[in-house]
């Protein structure tokens, strides 16, 4: 009952090699800040992360630039980063920037492991 109450947030979960990161909600300044540390804090400590944004309802350029964040500091320690099933209003903000071309983009982990995982 308590996750209905909040506005956002993040569940994380291993999976093999894959620490996952689901996160639900609206992703937006006030917020976006504790979901980049998220990203920090997990690649920081796994070899291979997926981020599922089947649920976020909204994503704002912060939501936007700690995604990217976290691609290019896990390109750079050649780690694998992968952005899972994005929701409707999320697929748009990224097809928008043409996010949608450096992302890599799966609908599930499995799809994401076939790709080289």
């Amino acid at each position: 009952m308590a996750e209905a109450m909040q506005q956002h947030g993040v569940d994380q979960s291993q999976s093999g090699p894959w620490s996952v990161l689901d996160v639900y909600g609206e992703v937006e300044l006030s917020w976006s800040p504790d979901l980049r540390q998220e990203v920090l804090a997990v690649l920081a400590k796994s070899s291979a992360l997926a981020v599922r944004l089947a649920r976020v309802t909204y994503i704002d350029s912060s939501g936007i630039a700690a995604l990217v964040e976290g691609f290019q500091r896990a390109r750079s320690h050649h780690q694998r980063f992968v952005l899972l099933s994005p929701s409707p209003p999320v697929r748009s903000v990224l097809e928008l920037a043409r996010l949608d071309r450096v992302f890599p983009i799966f609908p599930d982990l499995a799809a994401a492991t076939a790709a080289g995982g």
